[in-house]
């Protein structure tokens, strides 16, 4: 069970049957992130697009949907987690701000590839996956396009695991869970490499 925290739905409870296995981000974490999110875009007044990767059953998408965000992307592999996003957002009138894509994260950013920008790209893989994995999926979302100009690439990881990278901005830690947020590339740079 996990809980949406602020706007539209505030304190509305979202349970999961009981055989599925996910591990949303805690209410705390949760609340954590979006007040750092919320310090750098106002949801009120700009356009916000978000790609939401393992969207797991839906705790980030429809908080940003929650709050007024009127296009998110939610990458699920799971069809069952995915037609859990599907039918509660149908069930909160969301249906319009959420787009499910069921599919492998990995796959989905190869085939994706500059096709669409957004302000955020959230992701939150499993606990158990390995770290060269995790630097693929940053490279796959850096490189390709995925974010605008402005825009950030937050990654949720174990708060053991320490990234560096040329792009990170800054690490949060909420007990054994952090947040790493990375700027998206300078364009020019990216235009000179392609040119060689």
């Amino acid at each position: 069970m996990y809980r949406i925290i602020s706007g539209r739905w505030k304190s509305k409870r979202i349970s999961a049957p009981k055989n599925f296995d996910v591990r949303p981000t805690t209410d705390f974490a949760k609340e954590a992130l979006f007040s750092i999110i919320e310090n750098r875009f106002d949801f009120d007044e700009e356009f916000i697009s978000v790609l939401d990767l393992f969207a797991g059953i839906g705790s980030i998408s429809l908080e940003f949907a929650s709050r007024g965000c009127k296009d998110v992307t939610s990458v699920e592999m799971n069809p069952k987690h995915a037609a859990f996003i599907n039918s509660t957002a149908a069930e909160l009138d969301m249906s319009l701000q959420i787009n499910v894509q069921r599919g492998d994260v990995f796959e989905y950013l190869k085939k994706n590839r500059n096709r669409k920008t957004y302000e955020l790209v959230v992701a939150d893989p499993p606990f158990d996956t390995e770290e060269k994995k995790y630097n693929e999926l940053i490279a796959l979302v850096l490189n390709n396009n995925f974010l605008k100009e402005n825009g950030i690439f937050i990654l949720e990881h174990q708060s053991r695991m320490k990234l560096v990278h040329p792009n990170l901005l800054d690490t949060r830690k909420y007990g054994n869970v952090s947040f790493s947020f990375f700027k998206a590339n300078e364009r020019e740079s990216l235009q000179v490499e392609e040119a060689k």
